[in-house]
């Protein structure tokens, strides 16, 4: 007896149906949410389909951005035969019968579009093999993939092909997707009247970032898991947390409590408090906030609260920033949690922010008056006869590196902008401004 034979007494296989991801993959163009940058109305590559001129392309995109769909898409707009092909199942073999097939196609003038899913996962020598027949046109090859092509794809294929860029879905596309399934009675769940709150939806959607394979996976997951009650199935939150193995944090990325807790993280660190920090930088990753939202908030601290007063705070950021870059999340959580840490624990001075504040004060209200002669590069003849450089002293030709020379416009000649505090290093640098007050006067 096989392992997969039906049990005895059993009279009929149950059909197991197909995730509701693949089920609500959408047919046409007109059902087919984001991207609108390639597929909008008179976008290249949509005119390019509607009128039928397609040529090989590679779609680079994150996970569940729907590169596999618009590729099928495209095959059925274009009456093309559909080949799925797996890096990760197929051979040079299996690519040479593929290859085969799709040429005699040609002869009789059935067009065959080649799917390849994780193209960058093909070595150099599986790439090759289909060179020569995307050359002589006996396939058009789309790519899917997750990783750059400039390095993952080899040269002479790329050549041959046009590379589109997807995004990740927002959380309202995502949102608006799990809208439809819940109310699709054919393809989606409408047969199991899922009564679903706004906001669990909305949870779900930020949960995915940006996959709708995983926005899918979760609420039918959720929606099965849910006990039917008076003919509906109600979505509840401890359903959700559970099928997500995670609490739902009250969030919305787009309303109050996104700036509420933002400020939160802001104000702790100004307060030199690492663990408020820590606590306010957890509540947002945990909930799904964009890693690189809260890094550019982080890198406005440095300046903002901080400044010179550590000179490093603004690398630290900056570091964190590109760590969140290199290896995403969950790693780039730790460089995120380490930067934040360092920030409320670094010296605290806002003499850069107040210093600049004045200068936009001064901007707004004085006139704009002329660059001095003196600071004007004389770089022809008449520059030089009009004035230009007249009276301008090189420091480097002093001994102190300096000279009295103003450099404001007359109007402003003796204001000062940045007055630094007695805070870490800006107290070097107050000892620093000190002495060359001191030896421009006594030129």
């Amino acid at each position: 007896m096989s392992l997969f034979e039906p049990a005895a007494g059993t009279k009929k296989r149950r059909r197991t149906p197909a995730p509701l991801a693949e089920r609500m993959r959408p047919q046409a163009l007109e059902e087919f949410l984001g991207q609108e940058h390639l597929v909008g109305p008179g976008k290249p590559l949509r005119v390019q389909i509607e009128q039928d001129e397609l040529t090989s392309l590679i779609f680079w995109g994150p996970p569940g951005s729907g590169k596999t769909t618009l590729a099928r898409i495209i095959a059925r707009m274009t009456a093309s035969e559909f080949v799925p092909f797996s890096a990760v199942l197929a051979g040079i073999k299996e690519i040479k019968e593929v290859m085969a097939r799709a040429e005699r196609a040609r002869e009789l003038g059935q067009r065959t579009i080649l799917f390849i899913d994780e193209i960058h996962r093909f070595n150099k020598a599986q790439q090759d093999a289909f060179l020569p027949h995307v050359e002589q046109g006996n396939i058009i090859l789309i790519g899917a993939t997750t990783e750059n092509p400039s390095f993952e794809v080899i040269g002479p294929l790329l050549s041959r092909t046009k590379v589109y860029v997807l995004n990740a879905l927002s959380p309202e596309q995502l949102k608006e997707l799990l809208q439809r399934a819940v109310r699709d009675k054919e393809h989606g769940l409408g047969s199991l009247n899922v009564e679903a709150d706004e906001a669990l939806l909305g949870q779900i959607a930020v949960y995915a970032n940006g996959d709708a394979r995983v926005a899918y996976n979760t609420l039918e997951a959720a929606a099965l898991g849910s006990k039917p009650a008076d003919g509906q199935r109600r979505l509840e939150r401890a359903v959700l947390e559970n099928v997500m193995q995670r609490r739902l944090l009250l969030y919305d990325k787009a309303g109050e409590e996104h700036y509420n807790l933002i400020s939160a993280l802001h104000k702790s660190v100004r307060n030199s408090d690492p663990d408020a920090a820590l606590y306010w930088l957890g509540r947002m990753l945990e909930a799904g906030e964009d890693p690189l939202y809260i890094v550019r908030r982080l890198m406005r601290m440095a300046s903002e609260d901080i400044g010179l007063a550590d000179p490093r705070a603004l690398t630290v950021a900056v570091d964190a920033m590109q760590a969140v870059h290199f290896v995403g999340l969950p790693e780039g959580k730790l460089a995120l949690a380490q930067a934040a840490v360092y920030l409320a624990l670094a010296p605290k001075s806002n003499a850069l922010y107040e210093g600049y504040r004045q200068v936009q004060e001064d901007v707004a209200r004085t006139v704009a008056e002329p660059v001095p002669l003196h600071l004007r590069n004389p770089v022809t003849g008449l520059m030089r006869e009009l004035g230009y450089g007249r009276g301008y002293q090189y420091a480097h030709a002093h001994e102190e590196r300096t000279t009295s020379m103003p450099c404001l416009p007359a109007s402003l000649r003796n204001r000062r902008y940045y007055s630094p505090t007695q805070e870490g290093f800006e107290r070097e640098l107050k000892k620093r401004l000190d002495e060359l007050a001191r030896l421009k006067k006594k030129e």
